[in-house]
């Protein structure tokens, strides 16, 4: 069957993804028609393909213990010199996101892996473009803001044109009741939704 490489994220919802996709191809990003508006919970990652019907009940487990929280974004920041990256920061929502990409990557679940660096929810507005555009991103989308209520993450897949293409949305389970709200520095645990 081969491998495919996969990818799980939020969406950015509309009006906000396609303008900051059209601001990130502005900025001279290559890749920007290719990767839709994103919070990513698990980086790309090569799987068999064999696996995948394994991957999607996890998947599905882990969205029915979620529960829908706010997110909001705010201005920019970078991971420069680390990486080339420029981003809109996640300011409301991160709790909630480190809980999910945690129960992704669990070490006995389908997808276990490390990062590279450590989680930081981020929504990315240039990559690997020349240092004076990617001062110009940071600068012009300064002042962008967000806000939402995510319910729920989706499963993408990555194909030969490296495009990232929708393969499957998981909302977020209701078992009833109030979702515990994490404490402070803890991410063992969703948010709940302030709706």
């Amino acid at each position: 069957m081969g491998t495919v490489t996969l990818g799980v994220s939020i969406a950015v919802p509309e009006p906000y993804g396609s303008f900051l996709q059209e601001r990130r191809a502005g900025f001279g990003d290559p890749h920007a028609h290719g990767i839709p508006t994103h919070v990513t919970l698990l980086p790309p990652t090569e799987v068999d393909a064999s696996s995948l019907p394994a991957i999607e009940r996890h998947l599905a487990g882990v969205a029915a213990l979620g529960r829908p929280f706010r997110m909001r974004l705010s201005g920019t920041g970078t991971f420069r010199p680390l990486s080339p990256v420029v981003y809109v920061n996640v300011v409301e929502g991160s709790a909630s996101c480190a809980w999910l990409q945690k129960r992704i990557r669990e070490a006995s679940g389908p997808v276990a892996r490390e990062l590279q660096f450590p989680y930081h929810p981020h929504v990315t507005i240039a990559h690997g473009i020349p240092e004076e555009a990617m001062d110009r991103a940071y600068a012009d989308l300064a002042d962008f803001e967000a806000a939402w209520t995510v319910e729920g993450f989706a499963l993408y897949e990555q194909g030969e044109d490296a495009v990232w293409r929708l393969d499957r949305e998981y909302p977020f389970g209701d078992a009833g009741g109030e979702a515990p709200v994490p404490r402070q520095g803890d991410t063992s645990r969703p948010a709940a939704t302030s709706r």
